[in-house]
């Protein structure tokens, strides 16, 4: 990645003011408010439009669908209310607890999602492509996502042979493969970046 990181403010005062209302359904939320959904894509692609698999800026009639991950730091940073199916207002600590039950490692994975945020990236689930996150510099419809992220622990073994199937996959879609290595204590990550060659 860019060793020029950007931070990026999405939600001035006034969109932070305004109730912005998520409903948790299983492990998605659901924003039905279109000027909602329009605002959460528009700054800052979060989720996806119901059913258009790849939109074209915020010209789009349909609900908005955020991951948990997402609906999480966006509840943590102010912009997102998120409600169950009783109505009941979930904290950002419930959703916190939600995660840890729904991902595997969810610590380590939302330091890094949330690292990669607050520095201006896109950050979608890497599911499709075998790793972590896929990492956009713009966005999903205006380029590809350059970079293929799987988070480690700082102590964890990684083969060779773990390396060249990382390393074989990201070429294959045209995408740097990036080790990303949350630091607790400093609040940090340090990514390792593979590029490929022929020799």
């Amino acid at each position: 990645m860019p060793g020029d990181f950007r931070l990026v403010d999405y939600f001035s005062a006034e969109y932070v003011m305004m109730l912005i209302e998520g409903l948790l359904i299983e492990n998605r939320i659901i924003i039905w408010n279109q000027d909602h959904s329009h605002m959460l894509f528009g700054n800052g692609y979060f989720g996806k439009p119901l059913g258009i698999s790849k939109p074209k800026g915020v010209q789009f009639d349909s609900p908005l669908i955020l991951d948990l991950m997402e609906g999480c730091y966006l509840s943590q940073i102010g912009a997102l209310t998120i409600i169950n199916k009783f109505l009941k207002r979930l904290s950002y600590k419930d959703i916190r607890a939600i995660c840890k039950k729904e991902y595997a490692n969810f610590e380590r994975k939302y330091v890094v999602f949330k690292h990669l945020r607050e520095r201006g990236y896109i950050v979608s689930p890497g599911l499709k492509f075998g790793c972590d996150f896929a990492v956009y510099e713009k966005g999903p419809g205006i380029d590809h996502a350059p970079y293929l992220v799987q988070v480690f622990e700082q102590n964890e073994n990684l083969t060779a042979t773990g390396i060249v199937l990382f390393g074989r996959l990201a070429t294959t879609v045209k995408k740097q493969f990036i080790l990303a290595l949350p630091r607790f204590k400093e609040d940090k990550v340090d990514f390792i970046g593979f590029e490929w060659w022929r020799a």
